[in-house]
Order: C-alpha cells, then structure tokens, then sequence
C-alpha cells in the first residue's frame, strides 16, 4: 500500500469529460443568473410603470375632484322657525317666513310672532330641528324646504319663488 505526501502530492489534472461538464455547469449557472437578473429589472420596470400610473390616476382623481368641488354650487337647505315658550325653536310651514315684508337679519314678524331660518337642519312640521344654525353660510345658495330659493351665494341676500309652503 502507497501512502500520499499531503505536501507534496499533486492533484491529477481534470479529464476532457470533467472539463467538459464543468463548463457546461457554469454556461447554464450564468445564463440562470442572467435569465433571473433580467426578470428582476423587468419586474422593477414594470412595478415603476405601475406605480408611476396609479400616481398619475390619483393626482388626475384629486385635481378633478377639487375642480368638481370648487365649481359645483353649494346648497343649504334652510327650515323656518318660531320661537316657541320655552324659548326653543319649532319648525313651521315656509310662508310664515316668505311674502311678510322685509326680514331684517333673518328675522320675520308676522302676527305678532317671530320667525327665523334654520339653515342645515333637517325636521318635520311642529318639531325641533335637527342640526342647524340660524347663521346663512356664505357662498352657498339657500333654498328653504319647499324648494325656493332664499339667497344665491356670493350674491347677497335674494328670494324668489311663490310665497306658498
């Protein structure tokens, strides 16, 4: 039996096969990690795409929205009311508000009672509103609870429509 020299042993050159099938193994290792290094930039590519898209839909969704908001006409629905003797108020039919002279501030006298506007409540007939402030908002046009329109926003104080309720 021979034993090897660790230090002074030589390893045998490789054979045309080994060598072969080793360059085989490291044509088809690179050509993976090129294949996978290309998927990735692709995915990248088309993630940035994707990305890039749904910024542009939302800013297009934000700027549109914003457009529709600022060049839609603002309503407030606005429900006339009497004070009643607890000092709470009462929601009432329109005309007592509409086609009695002039209101001044909001405030209506019409047979010896005051009347008001409630503007943003919501409430039927004989009960108290709900919500609401007797303060007009500014730029939005009124319409009381029959459908008329009271004031027009930006535009001052106005009233059209029957004086019925």
């Amino acid at each position: 039996m021979r034993f090897q020299d660790p230090a002074t042993a030589r390893p045998r050159p490789p054979t045309v096969g080994e060598t072969r099938a080793r360059e085989k193994a490291e044509r088809k290792r690179k050509e993976l990690e090129k294949a996978r290094v290309e998927a990735e930039l692709k995915r990248q590519q088309r993630n940035r795409r994707l990305i890039g898209g749904a910024a542009v839909v939302g800013v297009v969704g934000v700027v549109a929205g914003l457009g529709y908001w600022a060049l839609s006409p603002r309503t407030t629905t606005a429900q006339c009311v009497q004070e009643d003797a607890n000092g709470g108020p009462i929601v009432v039919p329109d005309n007592y508000c509409t086609g009695h002279g002039g209101g001044t501030g909001g405030l209506f006298i019409y047979s010896g009672h005051q009347y008001r506007y409630y503007y943003g409540s919501s409430g039927t007939v004989g009960s108290r509103p709900v919500g609401g402030t007797t303060i007009a908002p500014k730029g939005t046009t009124v319409k009381s609870s029959s459908g008329s329109t009271i004031q027009r926003g930006g535009l001052g104080s106005k009233f059209s429509g029957s004086g019925g309720g």
